[in-house]
């Protein structure tokens, strides 16, 4: 299980900088394809909030990954006192 818990954590460090990769390519994309004028600036607003709220998002995966992949969750508490060493 410690080894699952390893390779998910290596693969949410990589989840993180390649979801705000592509949602940066799609933004660039969309707000290209839109029409002049005002639509255009509804559109880089919209994605302008959703990176805004995402990139949190991804950088608490590439933070959880890195203790799952640095073991920290190997030993967890079955109850609500602290676990022995």
């Amino acid at each position: 299980m410690n080894a699952l818990k390893k390779g998910l954590g290596l693969f949410w460090m990589i989840l993180g900088p390649v979801s705000i990769l592509f949602l940066f390519l799609q933004a660039y994309e969309k707000v290209g394809l839109a029409a002049e004028g005002v639509q255009k600036t509804n559109t880089a607003l919209q994605w302008g909030i959703i990176l805004f709220i995402f990139i949190p998002i991804s950088a608490g995966l590439v933070i959880f990954g890195y203790y799952a992949l640095k073991g920290e969750y190997d030993q967890l508490s079955e109850g609500s006192e602290e676990p022995a060493d």
